[in-house]
Formats: structure tokens, C-alpha cells, sequence
């Protein structure tokens, strides 16, 4: 009863029910052939006059009469608005965070759209650059009585409409992956999209607590009004009990200080046990490792999707 009472809560902290969906309108740009799959380049709609740039990498071995599992990649903040789909893709940025590819040539379908201000959604007047976009559309949120965190939430479900229409992918076999803002977008559809079955998130779970004493300007998505301190971000990972779900931690991770990480952890794990679903929540904290994609946790990140989605 206190976690649908909360949900509620954070529903309406967010801004309140999400419209009902609109016509995807899909429009196919181009396709490229990369080594063992292929990248088509696409938009859909999130909203009526929103369209997503998104990449869709499809392996070779999915067809139409042979769907597969598939996977929507959520990019890195990293104060680098110029990147967004095409780092995990595989086209642009660190080799570190090449994810989409990565996954794809496992076998997965793999979908890396752009989120809000990044690479091809940055501001079109063209007035606004970078930071000052974010904080534009962040506060243009705000004054809407929503946040940007409800904004994110609606375009991850968007992607998950897109992912399920298409003959390729299997529609009950969906999961997500993010790294850094990606992670911090992992758990928070995580409550709010039951057709994701899967879920990684790597070295993301700041909590407000450590936020404040650490005084840290952290990615907007990250702000959720009013639940704290009563809930901070770890209950809001914890409600996508039972769905299956890991986190990778790095110890010396500055942007997720690990003595509240922990903390959180051990929230997430105690909802879990009560769901019933101890074994649908794992974590890794890599000792010495700071805000990285190891070898181990790309190791687990593989293995945890074998596990719940093949």
C-alpha cells in the first residue's frame, strides 16, 4: 500500500498522467550497413510537432519471419549536447559508450534515439546553446507544473511504441541500457513501462541527500519536486519491482558518492524481497572504479540481458 501511494505521489510530482499516444508517424531517412547489422535512421513522433531522430540498428540475423529481443540504448549527458544516438551507435563519440553497436552484433534490435537537447534536438531557433538550452526546457517544464523527468518518461515510452512495431523484434522481449544520464533514465521508466522486461543501468544513482551535502549540480532528469525527504531516488528504482533489473556502481564515482549509492541500494534490494523477486535485482560496485563502462560491468550488463531477455 505505501508503494502505490507513493507511485501516485511521484506520478503527480512528475506533472501528472502522460497523453494518451499519438500517431507514431514514422519517416525513414536513411540506411547504412555497419559490420553485422545495419543502421537505419529514422523519426517518429513523441508528441504532435515532436519528432525523435533515432537510430535503429538491426543485426543481421532478425528478420521479419525471425524477430529478436530488443533494446533501447539512452545515452550519456557528459556536458556534451553535440552527442547524443550516434555515440552509442557506434558513429561518434567514446568507444567506451559504443553500446548500441555492441549489443547489436549480439543479436539484439537495438533503438538509440536522441534525448531532449542533444545532438539533433538542440535548440532549432539556434538562440540558445548547450547548458542554456537544458535549462531552458527544464524551466519551460517547470512553469508547466511537469519536470523534465516527465518529459524523458514520455519519449522512452514513445521508443518502446517504436521498438514494438516493428516485425523484427519480439514484443514481449524488451529491455533498456544507460550509462550516466542514461542509467538516471533507466530507473525512472522503469515504474512506468511494464513492456520493458530488462534493465541496466550503469553508474548513475545519485541520491538527493548526497546531492545536498556534496553541494552537486547534477543533470536535470535527475530533479523529481517534491518527494524528498520523505522518498529520494532510490524508491523511485525500487518500483520497478518485479521487473528485472541491475545497476553497476563505481566506487570513486564522484557524480553517485557511495555511501548513499549503497544506501540505495539496499532500499532497492529490501522492495524486491518483499515483491517477492530477490533475484530480478543485482548490482556490481567496482572497487577503484570511478564513472567508467568496465570490462566487468559490460560483462554483467551482457549477462544479465542473456539472462532475462534470450
Amino acid at each position: 500500500m505505501a508503494d502505490e501511494q507513493f507511485r501516485k505521489h511521484l506520478l503527480k510530482s512528475l506533472g501528472g498522467d502522460w497523453p494518451e499516444p499519438c500517431p507514431l508517424n514514422v519517416r525513414h531517412r536513411e540506411t547504412k550497413r555497419a559490420d553485422g547489422f545495419r543502421i537505419e535512421s529514422v523519426y517518429y513522433d513523441a508528441e504532435p510537432g515532436d519528432s525523435i531522430p533515432a537510430l535503429l540498428l538491426i543485426p543481421d540475423c532478425a528478420t521479419d519471419d525471425n524477430p529478436v529481443p530488443g533494446i533501447c540504448v539512452w545515452h550519456q549527458h557528459a556536458g556534451q549536447w553535440h552527442l547524443g544516438k550516434g555515440e552509442p551507435a557506434g558513429l561518434s563519440g567514446n568507444p567506451m559508450h559504443h553500446t548500441g553497436a555492441a549489443l547489436a552484433r549480439e543479436g539484439y534490435v537495438v533503438l538509440c534515439p536522441d534525448a531532449l537537447c542533444f545532438e539533433e534536438r538542440q535548440d532549432p531557433t539556434g538562440k540558445l546553446k548547450g547548458g542554456n538550452y537544458e535549462r531552458f526546457e527544464f524551466l519551460r517544464y517547470v512553469v508547466e507544473g511537469k519536470c523534465m523527468a516527465w518529459k524523458n518518461i514520455l519519449d522512452m515510452k514513445r521508443a518502446v511504441d517504436f521498438l514494438q512495431s516493428r516485425p523484427e523484434v519480439r514484443d514481449e522481449k524488451i529491455g533498456c541500457y544507460g550509462h550516466s544520464m542514461g542509467s538516471t533514465h533507466t530507473w525512472l521508466v522503469g515504474p512506468w513501462e511494464p513492456r520493458i522486461k530488462c534493465l541496466v543501468g550503469n553508474c548513475c544513482l545519485p541520491t538527493y541527500a548526497a546531492m545536498h551535502r556534496e553541494h552537486m549540480l547534477h543533470c536535470f532528469p535527475n530533479f523529481v519536486p517534491g518527494i524528498f525527504p520523505e522518498h529520494d531516488t532510490p524508491d523511485i528504482a525500487a518500483l520497478t519491482a518485479p521487473r528485472a533489473l541491475h545497476l553497476n556502481l563505481g566506487e570513486l564515482d564522484g557524480g553517485s558518492p557511495i555511501d548513499e549509492a549503497r544506501r540505495g541500494v539496499d532500499v532497492i534490494t529490501k522492495a524486491y524481497s518483499e515483491a517477492g523477486a530477490s533475484a530480478k535485482f543485482s548490482h556490481y560496485i567496482e572497487d577503484g572504479a570511478g564513472h567508467v563502462l568496465s570490462d566487468e560491468m559490460w560483462a554483467r550488463t551482457k549477462k544479465w540481458f542473456s539472462r532475462h531477455l534470450l
